[in-house]
């Protein structure tokens, strides 16, 4: 019968099967008693057809699959039941019809050479194939991938597969495979590789991946996450992965594929065991790398070699000590560690950083070993300057912290990477933003000369900075030279490979000369400096060793030249003391006054001005007792000093107040417009008529007497009013009088508040907040801006009213020709004033053009 043949009676059956003829003796029929001899054959051809084709007839119905499904995946149904259904019962004809179809001394086969269509083995091969597995077991396997969840199953369906492979290879390995003789152990590999081939091409290999990865993924996250570091696994995990390897192996899943899954799996185990048991898990000096060492040698790595040796034995694993692994391997697996631990710290660095008062070495010491590359070092750098960008270089972050961070930064780089070339990366943007901020400087110098054993510092105070003054400045005189090649150094070394062309390199940690190294030039940290200096020399009566050091500090780092004037600014403070006490003895200012109460003590501080910043010198009128003080005072300097002449500053002195009223005292020091306002309201022994009266005064009778501007009274009023001295009237409007005798409420707060008392202390409350803080002694910029653009406009007013209308830049252009010595400010300084003069009615602007408002 030839393939069309079958064909056709495939699907057009004949009505009975024909019956077999009888050859000779050796028909197939009556096998029992009849032998049939494989080297006889009939000689004709038709009868010789006839018997190869009823052979054939007989042996693929044996060999033949039910045309049914398996038992379902998640059957209990063992292997012998497989009998009858499965596995039929072989007689000696049926036998002797596979010699005849299939035994290279048949003559059938002889003459059938080269023809796949008469090839037993290639038929029985696409009838488990093509036919069988096909419709019936492929279908079956789909279904359940699609039902079943990908965490689970895996063991099912490879029970299921090599069901299935054992029903397809019994009757080859039992019934043809004897035949072939010599040649059969090479058509069994050949058999096992082409039904590996169609279980693994036929089936969906990504639904299959997704099966092993999630057994893998959660065998070994058991296994090696979850458990902590041990000598040897569990034995249930043992026996769960040995079971499914061999079951991935004997189906043929466990080839390369595999492999690549079990890298997978074991890469993403590795970032698991970091991530839980080293995140966040920074607080000691000492790095973990080491534990994390160990934990790849004896346990990661032992868990490879197991799953392995599984793999390349199969049924028969060989012992783990015979399992070759290389060292090599080992150290790549250490390193590669080591670079998720690297990864990991680089994603916490910046909260490293903000802990590092807390004790974070530890997280710091753990990035050294990672990194050692290049790409590790690019990677660090870009990822941590994005996170500084995100979460500290923003308008809503105070100054103060993000110094006080840059601080903490230059001290964790350093530890990384003492060489500085990282440091000098990720500072670039912090301190380009610093110096946008227009209150860096102010803090710095605060925090220069603050006290580091306050316990409350303002909020623009970092006491870092007052520690770093501490350390020894030695050291940091060496980074003041820009000379960076030493020839005199024999353990110089040249700039690291991935250094910036601005590179330089700092021998040690220095928080104050990086942070002073913020501006280009060293002008406007002086400048600042001295502002804020001379603010402190005239507020504090004594010890100035704080004031000292600091100075000494910056003379090593800036030079005695740009710091002359601060060092004649803190003689003039010392050497005032000696002056002082000379005058007085002199003058015989300490002695006791005729009518037996000691005259007022009078102290001064004599200043070079020329060598100070610009002061308040507001001018107003002060005690007559203080006056002659001063007279007396200015006599004794002229005999001591005859080349010079004192110039009093009123309104940068101190005093010490002492009030009595009807009911108590008041203790206050003050400032001298505040003392002046209060003597003001002393009752006049001339004056009998306001016995029964309190002192009451006015702000216009205030400013007139003391010839001072409405902002001193008003300053020095609410301060009494917060003192609880003064009350301002209710009757008549910017009148006080003397709160001679307060409610019994005010006195004892104990007692209940009467409506008069609690209006009264809510006053003064508010008043004491208003004038808490001190008034500077330093005119600051924009008062400066302001006197010096008072002079300027005048020259404003000539050319508006000689030449008209002018536009801002021929004003501007005027005003460089005209004011001796140049003008110093620019187009926008000279538009904000002009409006101010807008604003107040004296200047008008029509068609971009300034002129004066008749």
């Amino acid at each position: 019968m030839t393939a069309y043949d079958r064909v056709f009676a495939a699907v057009f059956p004949p009505p009975s099967e024909p019956p077999t003829p009888r050859i000779g003796t050796g028909g197939f029929e009556g096998a029992p008693q009849a032998q049939f001899a494989i080297d006889w054959f009939p000689r004709d051809s038709a009868t010789e057809k006839t018997q190869w084709e009823r052979a054939w007839h007989i042996a693929t119905t044996f060999l033949s699959l039910p045309s049914e499904q398996l038992p379902k995946i998640n059957s209990t149904r063992s292997i012998d039941k497989l009998h009858g259904t499965w596995w039929k019962t072989c007689t000696p004809q049926i036998e002797a019809s596979i010699r005849y179809l299939i035994s290279p001394k048949s003559r059938g086969v002889l003459l059938r050479q080269g023809q796949p269509q008469h090839d037993l083995l290639q038929w029985y091969f696409e009838e488990i194939g093509l036919r069988h597995f096909v419709h019936h077991v492929r279908p079956a396997i789909l279904k359940f991938l699609e039902k079943q969840d990908v965490g689970t199953g895996l063991n099912e369906l490879l029970t299921y597969l090599e069901r299935a492979q054992i029903i397809y290879l019994h009757n080859f390995e039992k019934h043809i495979l004897p035949e072939y003789q010599d040649k059969g152990p090479e058509l069994q590999r050949r058999m096992k590789t082409n039904l590996t081939s169609l279980l693994v091409f036929s089936l969906p290999q990504k639904a299959i991946d997704g099966y092993i990865f999630t057994f893998l993924n959660k065998h070994a996250e058991q296994a090696l996450v979850e458990t902590r570091v041990s000598s040897a696994h569990p034995q249930t995990l043992r026996l769960t992965i040995r079971r499914t390897v061999e079951g991935l192996q004997n189906t043929g899943l466990g080839g390369p594929r595999f492999q690549v899954i079990l890298a997978e799996v074991m890469s993403e185990t590795l970032t698991a065991y970091v991530k839980q048991n080293y995140s966040e898990l920074w607080q000691s000096d000492a790095s973990v790398t080491g534990q994390l060492r160990y934990w790849v040698e004896n346990q990661f790595s032992r868990y490879i070699v197991e799953v392995l040796a599984l793999l390349s034995t199969g049924n028969n694993p060989q012992p783990l000590s015979e399992t070759e692994i290389a060292l090599a391997d080992v150290e790549k697996w250490q390193e590669i560690a080591i670079n998720r631990l690297g990864a990991l710290r680089t994603k916490e660095l910046f909260d490293i950083i903000l802990g590092w008062e807390n004790d974070t070495k530890g997280g710091i010491e753990d990035l050294r070993p990672y990194v050692t590359t290049t790409a590790a070092r690019t990677h660090l750098t870009n990822s941590f300057a994005e996170v500084l960008n995100d979460r500290l270089l923003q308008p809503g972050i105070a100054t103060t912290k993000i110094i006080q961070t840059y601080i903490s930064i230059i001290r964790a780089f350093t530890i990384l990477d003492p060489k500085g070339v990282l440091l000098d990366r990720v500072s670039r943007p912090i301190r380009r933003y610093l110096r946008e901020r227009d209150d860096t400087v102010t803090i710095m110098v605060s925090s220069l000369l603050a006290d580091r054993e306050d316990v409350s510092p303002a909020p623009d105070v970092l006491l870092e900075l007052a520690e770093e003054i501490e350390f020894e400045a030695g050291d940091a005189a060496q980074d003041n030279d820009d000379d960076d090649l030493d020839f005199d150094d024999m353990e110089w070394t040249p700039a690291p490979i991935d250094a910036g062309p601005d590179y330089k390199k700092s021998s040690h940690v220095d928080v104050i000369a990086s942070l002073m190294g913020l501006f280009d030039t060293k002008e406007t940290f002086v400048k600042d400096f001295q502002k804020m200096l001379g603010e402190r020399l005239l507020r504090k009566e004594q010890d100035f060793e704080k004031e000292m050091q600091v100075l000494e500090m910056l003379k090593l780092r800036f030079g005695e030249a740009p710091l002359q004037s601060c060092e004649v600014m803190l003689r003039d403070i010392l050497d005032s003391s000696r002056v002082d006490t000379v005058i007085r003895n002199d003058q015989n200012l300490a002695m006791s006054s005729t009518a037996g109460e000691p005259p007022p003590a009078l102290h001064t501080r004599i200043l070079s001005h020329l060598y100070w910043p610009s002061l308040h010198s507001e001018d107003f009128s002060i005690p007559p007792q203080i006056s002659d003080l001063q007279s007396r005072y200015e006599d004794g300097f002229e005999t001591l000093k005859q080349s010079r002449k004192l110039t009093w500053l009123n309104a940068l002195g101190q005093v010490t107040v002492h009030l009595e009223l009807s009911d108590r005292t008041v203790d206050e020091v003050v400032q001298t417009w505040q003392a002046s306002v209060i003597y003001a309201f002393q009752e006049s022994d001339d004056d009998p008529g306001t016995e029964n009266q309190p002192a009451t005064g006015t702000v216009a009778e205030l400013m007139a007497n003391l010839s001072m501007s409405e902002s001193f009274v008003r300053n020095a009023l609410t301060f009494w009013v917060g003192k609880l001295v003064l009350t301002p009237s209710r009757s008549f409007k910017d009148t006080y009088h003397v709160l001679e005798t307060l409610p019994s409420s005010a006195l004892h707060p104990e007692l209940p508040t009467t409506a008069t008392a609690s209006t009264l202390l809510t006053a003064a409350a508010a008043a004491d907040a208003a004038t808490s803080a001190p008034a500077p002694a330093v005119k600051s910029e924009q008062e400066i801006l302001a006197e010096k653009m008072e002079v300027f406009w005048q020259f404003v007013v000539g050319m508006l009213t000689n030449q008209g209308a002018m536009p801002l830049a021929r004003i501007v252009m005027m005003l460089k020709v005209v004011v001796p010595g140049g003008f110093p400010f620019g187009s926008e300084e000279l538009k904000g004033f002009l409006e101010g003069r807008v604003r107040e009615g004296r200047l008008e602007v029509v068609g971009g053009n300034y002129k004066i408002k008749l």
